[in-house]
């Protein structure tokens, strides 16, 4: 029996939805629209970027349009423009996309190399956190992570930075200050390639037991994330690594400490207290004796 126009126009109604769930293109025939239709769908990121740059500039979902092209930019190795773009723009976004923006930037500022601005872009989110106006003063909020909608508490973003800004640290050779950080970010949240990263730290500050000891947590699964195979392989490298240093230690520690903001850190997570809602619970401090 043949199909009528109506029964026609469901079905294609219904092909047409299933396209849009399965590439994840919003419906329409706007410029960001059509951006994210050469993104997703024709896999052309040039043209994208074209039309995520009209989509900003007619006023079409401008803040999405800057974090899609941003994100495209940095497919295309063009991180420095992206970073341009995000602080050319981000003026015209609201209050409440200035989070998502910094994360942003966090990410292309550790691509170019550009890790002094990303230490005091993380430690900026840090202080927001301390003073209760990150997550736009909720205690979690939705985040996605491989197309899944996730929910994200205070204290995972703040164990999250931490982890950033150690590796920032790390890629300073400021090794001391790394170590302190990695330490705080594993109070709030044990991770197994963050264990990996404090034990390079310790390595490189040649304090092998310990290292041997963070690196041990992770090889006999002690630590969230253990299993996962390319971890483990980088904590057996780190081994290897520390087998080969053992015999001539050497020190590479060519930094002090910021003491001014591990202080700050300390109130971070250790100075929320019952009468402060929006903060986080009192976390347990790394006391400075603890340091070496």
């Amino acid at each position: 029996m043949e199909e009528s126009g109506e029964q026609k126009k469901r079905s294609k109604g219904k092909k047409d939805d299933l396209f849009h769930v399965l590439h994840k293109v919003p419906y329409g025939d706007s410029p960001y629209v059509k951006a994210k239709h050469a993104q997703l769908v024709d896999k052309d990121p040039e043209a994208a970027v074209a039309l995520f740059w009209k989509a900003i500039n007619e006023g079409d979902k401008v803040e999405s349009a800057l974090k899609d092209m941003a994100n495209v930019l940095k497919q295309l190795d063009r991180s420095e423009e992206a970073i341009e773009a995000i602080n050319s723009f981000r003026s015209i976004c609201s209050k409440e996309s200035q989070e998502s923006l910094d994360n942003v930037l966090i990410d292309l500022y550790m691509k170019c190399g550009r890790t002094d601005e990303q230490i005091e872009l993380i430690k900026k989110r840090l202080r927001l956190i301390y003073q209760g106006d990150a997550f736009n003063g909720k205690t979690t909020k939705t985040a996605r992570c491989h197309g899944k909608k996730l929910k994200i508490s205070i204290q995972q973003e703040t164990s999250r930075l931490l982890g950033k800004l150690g590796w920032a640290y790390m890629q300073n050779k400021n090794y001391m200050m790394a170590e302190v950080v990695q330490r705080k970010a594993q109070l709030l949240g044990p991770d197994s390639n963050r264990a990996c990263n404090l034990g390079l730290c310790l390595i490189k500050r040649a304090r092998f037991e310990e290292a041997h000891l963070v690196l041990q947590d992770v090889l006999q699964c002690r630590i969230p994330g253990s299993d996962d195979d390319k971890t483990r392989k980088r904590a057996e490298e780190l081994v290897m690594e520390l087998k080969s240093v053992l015999p001539h230690p050497q020190s590479m520690d060519n930094f002090t400490l910021d003491d001014n903001f591990v202080e700050e850190l300390d109130h971070l997570l250790n100075a929320w207290g019952p009468n402060r809602s929006r903060r986080l619970p009192i976390f347990k401090e790394i006391s400075q004796d603890q340091l070496p």
